[in-house]
């Protein structure tokens, strides 16, 4: 398990964005060298946790909870197969394009090692936008993304460091529930009656989803 790349994106006016300047960071390219990985701040205030890396719309991007997201390389060439056309590395905004890891098969918490220095854990999937469907070109994007039901994983960062190209990744905790990604993103998309099996994860689940699925027992019980 490898990191393939290490992809950051500058902010750049675009004609579909919803945020306020119409600025988007979500055109991500490979690092050519070491990257700094830290927490970010909470949501609203903080961006991206890698340096250099420009998150624009902190209402409903970044922060400490979804400081990072990674996709893995499997599941883009998955979609690169069935869109007929290139996706390289970065195409989805991902940070972390990985080798070897089901991103999407890791479980809410699972804390892993990337390179010597940094441990980032996992919080979420990523809920496709409107921007992302626009920077990918694609029409119904975000039914299909939501289709496939692989996301892809946003993390925090529980040790900082630096990163780069080519870092092992290992997997140093995996909680002993089974709440996936794969699990949170359906649940909080198009299964919403799965909600109450998230409250397993407790507090290392990303706290919207926390609260959604709280919200969901008191309303119609576990």
């Amino acid at each position: 398990m490898k990191l393939l790349s290490v992809n950051i994106g500058r902010a750049r006016h675009v004609p579909y964005t919803d945020q306020p300047e119409g600025l988007t960071g979500i055109d991500k390219r490979p690092a050519d060298g070491p990257v700094r990985v830290a927490a970010p701040g909470p949501k609203g205030v903080g961006g991206s946790g890698l340096a250099g890396d420009d998150v624009c719309d902190t209402r409903h991007h970044g922060g400490d909870d979804q400081a990072v997201y990674a996709m893995a390389r499997e599941d883009l060439d998955d979609w690169q197969r069935e869109l007929g056309r290139p996706l390289p590395n970065g195409s989805f905004g991902e940070n972390l394009t990985t080798a070897g890891l089901d991103v999407s098969g890791a479980r809410i918490g699972e804390r892993w090692r990337v390179g010597p220095e940094v441990v980032l854990e996992v919080t979420c999937g990523r809920i496709p936008c409107r921007t992302f469907q626009e920077h990918l070109g694609e029409k119904q994007w975000v039914r299909r993304f939501t289709r496939k039901g692989a996301p892809g994983a946003y993390l925090r960062v529980v040790e900082p460091g630096e990163i780069r190209t080519g870092d092992a990744v290992e997997i140093v905790h995996r909680p002993g529930h089974e709440v996936t990604v794969a699990l949170q993103f359906r649940a909080v998309t198009t299964e919403r009656e799965l909600l109450p099996r998230l409250l397993a994860a407790g507090a290392a689940l990303h706290p919207d989803s926390l609260e959604a699925a709280r919200a969901y027992v008191d309303r119609y019980g576990a």
